[in-house]
């Protein structure tokens, strides 16, 4: 009976591993029934164990209790693995080298605004911001802008009704900052305006202006100055040399243009600075009396000076770019020098 018992186990292992290969449930349950229910290949022999001698009696119960309890373990671990989805081999060989995602930065002109408002934070400016619909009292009347000045023309400003129009430029902020609240004031506005140009490769219907307020008591121009000298030697490079040129602005008094040396050619004359060595870079002056009056500020008490600056000539002068339409091309190849 022993060795009946021995064969036994073995064709049973044969028959597991052939329902577990095939991932046969079938079989699998077939197997069960087989040897291991309550009418059994092994309840048959534990049914004969009285008919055995004293003697064998206590080998073959062993024997079968044995070859049950493997049975019945080997049956559980193919009946779960048969109940695991099975796992299909990945197609995609994983030895090739991984494709690096693309990794989205600043658009040059955002790089912009925020390097220059860092440079003027550090001076103790607040950043501060307006609507871009703006009314016509903002963008002129309060700012010393006559009615006869050609920039109230409707070939020069978007007007949406009589009073309305998109603001021609951030000094508007200067305004309402004013009247809100009483000096001592340092500001700056970045922001979107809009002019009816003809675009080109430097002109555009839409573009950045950052401009610059400082009001207290005693402000001259030598504080003009010397704020934009330190912006200009920051922003552009501690060689960078600076000069004002008298100008008209209707809202400040005196005006003046300031230009710095030819970042390309360091001032000594190329084909972008015309062959001067000098290059624009934004206008500038003192609070216009006019301005302070209409915002309730007294003139006699209170001196400031303002500057604007056009942020895409900023960024082209600093990365060589020649053409402002680049930058709203959304042309990647462009977009991701920067």
């Amino acid at each position: 009976m022993k060795q009946a018992l021995l064969e036994l186990r073995e064709k049973a292992l044969q028959e597991l591993k052939s329902a577990l290969e095939k991932r046969s449930a079938e079989e699998l349950e077939h197997f069960r029934v087989k040897y291991l229910g309550r009418k059994g290949l092994l309840s048959e022999y534990l049914s004969k164990l009285p008919t055995l001698s004293p003697e064998e009696r206590p080998a073959i119960g062993k024997l079968v209790n044995e070859i049950k309890g493997e049975l019945t373990g080997g049956f559980e671990e193919a009946k779960a693995s048969l109940e695991r989805p099975k796992v299909v081999a990945p197609l995609t060989d994983i030895s090739l080298p991984g494709c690096l995602p693309s990794i989205g930065r600043s658009h040059p002109l955002v790089q912009t605004i925020q390097d220059i408002k860092d440079i003027f934070a550090r001076m103790g400016f607040q950043v501060v911001s307006g609507p871009e619909v703006e009314l016509e009292y903002f963008n002129f009347e309060s700012l010393n802008i006559p009615p006869d000045h050609p920039s109230r023309d409707d070939f020069d400003t978007f007007y949406i009704s009589d009073d309305v129009l998109l603001r021609s430029q951030t000094s508007t902020v200067q305004i309402r900052v004013m009247q809100k609240q009483k000096a001592p004031i340092r500001i700056i506005a970045p922001g979107k305006v809009f002019r009816p140009d003809t675009v080109d490769a430097r002109h555009s219907f839409m573009f950045h202006q950052i401009e610059g307020l400082m009001v207290e008591e005693g402000v001259n121009f030598g504080h003009l100055k010397g704020v934009l000298h330190i912006f200009a030697q920051t922003y552009f490079g501690p060689d960078t040399r600076m000069r004002f040129r008298p100008s008209f602005f209707p809202f400040t008094e005196p005006s003046a243009e300031v230009e710095i040396s030819c970042t390309l050619c360091k001032g000594h004359g190329c084909s972008v600075c015309g062959g001067s060595g000098w290059i624009e870079i934004l206008g500038a002056g003192m609070v216009h009396p006019n301005v302070f009056k209409a915002v309730g500020y007294d003139p006699e008490q209170y001196t400031g000076f303002a500057f604007g600056m056009g942020v895409e000539r900023i960024a082209m002068l600093k990365y060589g770019i020649d053409d402002i339409r680049l930058f709203f091309e959304n042309d990647v190849r462009f977009l991701s020098q920067f």
